[in-house]
């Protein structure tokens, strides 16, 4: 079946691709405002997209009067924000920022989710995430109805349980991170996995001349 976005409304869109393009990493986002508001916010439109300068990016979706729901509005105000990453035993808390508080609502406070001071920014990373990235915005695109961020990353903060510090190994399966998948409320553990050896194209040549 063949669809024309074009002639796609913006829900069935999202429900299309939203539920084929999966799973999905989870920044567990964290904001001042310029008041000294604190929000958290979980977002699955997110994902690294370089490491020179090492980049990620955010989507944030707008309410549907078009403006700016609290953590993109944070952070086009200050240009600071913590992308923390989402363990399945902070699951539950994750979930509860998703609630639909007004701006002067803390989040964190209301959750009991324990915090710690970033270093060089103003909005506090979540003390109980296995990865927490200290961001600066680097540039902002403004869609249709959709604010998408480019965060460059100042710190990185990784939970020494899961890090090899002289070899840089990071035992990724032990954080038991969760994805988002389709419809409302779903998502993965990360616990079914197999692994393929990347090809090289001199590998594939001799292969190629032995058969």
């Amino acid at each position: 079946m063949e669809f024309d976005f074009s002639k796609v409304s913006g829900p069935d869109r999202y429900k299309l691709m939203g539920s084929s393009i999966t799973p999905r990493p989870i920044a567990w986002v964290t904001t001042v405002s310029g008041a000294g508001l604190r929000n958290a916010a979980p977002y699955s439109f997110f994902n690294m997209m370089s490491a020179e300068p090492p980049l990620i990016v955010l989507g944030m979706m707008r309410r549907p009067d078009g403006t700016h729901k609290d953590s993109a509005a944070n952070i086009l105000e200050t240009g600071e924000f913590v992308v923390n990453l989402v363990s399945e035993a902070d699951s539950a808390a994750m979930n509860f920022t998703c609630i639909d508080g007004p701006p002067e609502f803390d989040e964190l406070a209301a959750a009991g989710i324990p915090t710690l001071p970033s270093s060089v920014i103003g909005a506090p990373r979540i003390a109980t995430a296995p990865v927490a990235m200290e961001c600066r915005l680097y540039e902002a695109v403004e869609t249709e109805k959709t604010t998408i961020a480019l965060g460059e990353v100042l710190r990185f903060h990784i939970d020494d349980a899961f890090i090899d510090a002289e070899k840089l190994h990071v035992d990724t399966l032990a954080m038991n991170l969760v994805a988002r998948v389709h419809g409302a409320g779903w998502y993965a553990r990360t616990t079914d996995l197999f692994q393929m050896t990347r090809p090289t194209f001199a590998q594939w040549n001799a292969e190629k001349a032995e058969s």
